[in-house]
């Protein structure tokens, strides 16, 4: 059985990890071993980047930042994803590449150009089957964020003008790869969301 490469994107509060559970969820119900990851920190190593990216109380450089989290996705694409599409399973992963497209190349105007590139050395060229773009507004978000009560991580704590840019980056990547991307208005119901996600991904699945 072949693995497959799913990828969710979109930004700080568009329901990610919600859409990651119930795909999980309904493709294990389908038989399929499912593998649930994120980047940053989905190896021990990861866990480590992803406090400093994240947490890290003191400044960061931009292109430090960059760099941290192109160490992250080589360590987990060598150690943990490529080992499980090896296996045939199916990984399901909060954020990818596109992120940093649009969080370092967009929102710290690095260039995404050069930020995809990087990402790809890292990775070793590996694309997602699949990537699901959460497309949400940055002021709808902010609430969401606000909502959940919860202290902010240096990314979500970035100003209106950051988010939108990021927001704004996503939906160019998608416009740019439309046979890798599906986009879904993040606003719409939970349950109307995976079944638009359920719909494509058992396209892929034939």
């Amino acid at each position: 059985m072949t693995g497959l490469f799913i990828t969710l994107e979109g930004g700080d509060g568009s329901g990610k990890s919600t859409q990651s559970r119930l795909l999980s969820d309904w493709l294990a119900g389908q038989g399929r071993t499912v593998l649930g990851t994120r980047e940053p920190g989905g190896t021990p190593v990861g866990v480590l980047i992803r406090d400093i990216v994240l947490h890290h109380r003191g400044e960061v450089a931009p292109r430090a930042e960059a760099l941290l989290y192109a160490a992250d996705r080589a360590q987990h694409i060598n150690t943990t994803v490529r080992p499980a599409l090896a296996r045939g399973e199916v990984v399901i992963q909060d954020r990818y590449l596109d992120s940093s497209v649009a969080y370092q190349g967009a929102g710290r105007v690095l260039g995404g150009t050069e930020i995809r590139d990087l990402s790809l050395w890292a990775a070793e060229g590996l694309l997602p089957d699949l990537t699901i773009l959460l497309d949400l507004d940055e002021t709808t978000a902010r609430g969401r964020l606000d909502d959940a009560n919860k202290r902010f991580d240096r990314l979500e704590a970035e100003k209106a003008d950051f988010h939108r840019r990021v927001r704004a980056a996503f939906l160019d990547l998608a416009a740019a790869e439309p046979d890798r991307f599906l986009v879904v208005d993040a606003a719409a119901p939970i349950d109307v969301i995976a079944a638009a996600i359920q719909a494509r991904v058992t396209t892929l699945l034939r």
